[in-house]
């Protein structure tokens, strides 16, 4: 009963997630590529064996491989899955066979394929969080203090019950979430907190602290606080119905919130601010869809929106085997005008794929290591 338990409480959400961000990673790819006229090989949800698959009549096959953490689109001429250029893909074609693999297409048609999987998932995550906004509307709570906690920096700069929030630093804060999410990603960075009090402004500049709270599900998890509360009562909770357009520019605010909560949590990491045993690997991702399973399938959805940002991210980063470094290539063969020696790309793939692996060794450790405490 355990391992059935398992089995439908936790890998079955996270496959199901992990399978429907890979699928549209990998088919805005394959999409923008055949657009581009670049044919295509093979289209893999995970690694490894094929389980099952077919050819289509384009020449693609379709299978569904052993390994399910990933995917990928394999252009013609491609060495690997990482679309790494054969040392000899282009040799023996005519000029119309050449600007059918990735390797000779032109540069602008390699650049719109590669940075084509990132978009996909960023569109993703928009029209999901779209959706749920339309669907189910928009919880929300106005800015207003109902508790000050004793001791923290919030009492120390001089707030008080029934003050309301109305920007932090130059960001104007329209609700509570406002405040929290800015704050969350600051720890040890002062913020100027204007306040409203008895109509009346005031600048009050704190510092967030670095606090380890439980969330809903009773993780460990590090975010800054300055110690305000609000209520049902003070906080005006309510929920706002949207249009399709309301809903869609919601969904790209959201989404534009985790890319720039992203960048400041990988700022907090190099500076020390925040302790690197908060990055997770797919222990962890398994972990939050089994327990974001427990609160139905929006609650999954929104999950898989969350890190659909985060995927897109990963893969731009400017690191060899991931999309952003192949751009990096295309930007340095754009400035000299022919692309980097098959030498150079050799090493620098090789580079890329160690610190890949690395990667995901340190964040299974830190998901193994968070199971064990």
């Amino acid at each position: 009963m355990a391992i059935i338990g398992l089995i439908t409480g936790y890998i079955v959400p996270f496959l199901f997630v992990l399978t429907l961000l890979v699928f549209v990673h990998e088919m805005g790819h394959y999409l923008v590529g055949r657009w581009c006229g670049i044919r295509s090989t093979a289209f893999s949800i995970g690694f490894g064996p094929e389980l099952f698959g077919f050819t289509d009549k384009h020449g693609t096959r379709w299978k569904l491989s052993a390994i399910p953490l990933g995917g990928y689109v394999k252009f013609w001429g491609d060495e690997d899955a990482a679309s790494r250029p054969g040392q000899n893909a282009l040799e023996g074609l005519s000029e119309e066979e050449k600007a059918q693999t990735l390797a000779g297409a032109k540069l602008w048609k390699r650049a719109a394929t590669v940075a084509a999987g990132p978009i996909a998932n960023f569109l993703l995550a928009i029209l999901i969080f779209a959706a749920l906004f339309a669907l189910y509307g928009k919880p929300v709570s106005d800015p207003v203090v109902a508790e000050v906690r004793p001791g923290s920096a919030a009492e120390e700069a001089g707030v008080r019950p029934g003050d309301v929030l109305v920007a932090l630093d130059d960001t104007v804060v329209e609700t509570f979430d406002d405040v929290r999410r800015y704050v969350s990603i600051r720890p040890g960075t002062q913020i100027v907190v204007t306040i409203r009090r008895d109509g009346a402004t005031q600048e009050l500049p704190m510092v967030p602290r670095a606090t380890v709270i439980d969330d809903p599900f009773g993780n460990k998890v590090e975010v800054g606080l300055i110690g305000i509360v609000t209520t049902q009562e003070s906080g005006n909770f309510r929920v706002e119905t949207m249009g399709i357009g309301q809903a869609l520019t919601e969904g790209v605010r959201e989404t534009g919130n985790i890319v720039t909560g992203t960048f400041h949590y990988i700022g907090n990491l190099i500076t020390g601010k925040m302790k690197p045993d908060q990055l997770g690997g797919p222990v962890r991702v398994a972990q939050a869809s089994g327990q974001m399973a427990t609160l139905g399938i929006a609650a999954v959805i929104q999950l898989a929106a969350v890190l659909s940002v985060s995927i897109g991210l990963l893969n731009l980063m400017p690191v060899p085997v991931l999309d952003g470094g192949h751009l990096v290539f295309y930007a340095i063969e754009a400035i000299r005008g022919r692309p980097l020696g098959p030498n150079a790309q050799e090493i620098a793939f090789r580079i890329g794929l160690a610190m890949v692996l690395s990667l995901m060794v340190f964040a299974t450790w830190n998901d193994i290591a968070a199971l064990i405490g």
